[in-house]
């Protein structure tokens, strides 16, 4: 993009975002121009395969079929689904992929890991080309809560980079798509958006975009929303350092398929099945849950949210029931899935 025409954008941009986003602290805090650039500047196109760009009528023309974020030293972060392939039939991961950073420079990354429960993917460009990726976005600190200011920027219908500003909604969402939590918020995305980071007004990487409920028609597959869901940023954390250091861990494995039964005026959660470390450790079919590690569980979300935040696997844990009218107290120890 030249110069002229990266400037022009900013500003204007940065007009809107002041509209949407007002400045908040001391003289001293970063402009809020600044942020957006930087998180435009760290932000990656996820170009298509050469196979895929077999179909389109000219070879001279890049086609970007998702996005992807730059979060240092030349680790590219995108959604799993944004780079898979079908080979034979079956769904592979390519064992390198080609980002186009915002000044339109083509770019080779290798394969670092993935995970599917996540949907998440791990690429890294040469070391030699790391100086052609402009910036890099640090993970926030914290989760921001429904209501807070957002943005996202990525590559909705192969095009951008494109900006998308809202607030967070329902952060206890789940999809069937990934087995995380995921946080609902409401801001424009479409497909290509996916891979792209959700960032907070300090610039911060609070969330990787996922999925979109189509509200909009568009042409063929494309779709376009205001009703995405991104996987937070503490969990997509959490994956990339252990992605980084070539470890592959796992999530807590409880072993239970739910129902929901009425308990007098109120609706609970109960076993329709236990298996492996559930029936292990003494779970029934029909026992009615009160409780994990003595927090309440009212929802299945409540129980999945908790395994796969604040457990690991191997850990022995307490989860107590309610059996034929009687309270019962259960020691599981944690499967991995």
């Amino acid at each position: 993009m030249p110069e002229v025409w990266r400037n022009l954008f900013v500003l204007t941009i940065a007009m809107v975002i002041s509209l949407l986003f007002p400045v908040r602290g001391n003289a001293v805090d970063e402009p809020l121009a600044e942020i957006i650039e930087r998180a435009t500047q760290a932000t990656v196109g996820i170009l298509r395969s050469t196979d895929d760009a077999a179909s389109q009528p000219t070879t001279t023309h890049f086609s970007v079929r998702g996005t992807g974020v730059h979060i240092g030293e030349g680790y590219i972060l995108t959604a799993r689904h944004a780079v898979e392939r079908t080979e034979g039939g079956k769904t592979v991961i390519p064992t390198a992929i080609a980002v186009l950073t915002g000044d339109l420079d083509e770019l080779p990354a290798l394969f670092v890991g993935d995970n599917t429960f996540l949907d998440i993917a791990l690429y890294r460009v040469k070391s030699e080309d790391v100086s052609s990726l402009m910036a890099f976005v640090d993970f926030g600190d914290q989760e921001p809560s429904p209501g807070k200011e957002v943005f996202t920027i990525g590559y909705p219908l192969g095009w951008g980079p494109a900006l998308g500003f809202g607030h967070v909604g329902n952060t206890q969402a789940f999809l069937p798509t990934a087995q995380s939590r995921l946080m609902q918020v409401d801001l424009p995305a479409c497909s290509g958006n996916s891979g792209g980071g959700l960032f907070n007004t300090k610039g911060n990487l609070v969330g990787m975009l996922h999925a979109i409920i189509q509200t909009e028609t568009t042409q063929g597959e494309r779709r376009c929303s205001r009703f995405a869901f991104a996987v937070p940023g503490s969990l997509v954390q959490r994956m990339t350092v252990a992605l980084i250091h070539g470890d592959h861990p796992g999530f807590s494995k409880l072993g239970v398929r739910l129902t929901i039964v009425k308990v007098g005026t109120h609706w609970r959660v109960a076993i329709a099945k236990a298996t492996g470390p559930a029936r292990k450790g003494g779970l029934r079919k029909g026992d009615i849950l009160f409780a994990i590690e003595e927090t309440p569980v009212t929802t299945a979300a409540q129980l999945k949210n908790y395994l796969i935040e604040h457990t690991h696997p191997g850990e022995h844990i307490a989860i107590r029931v309610l059996r034929n009218q009687a309270e019962k107290l259960f020691f599981v120890i944690l499967g991995k899935s």
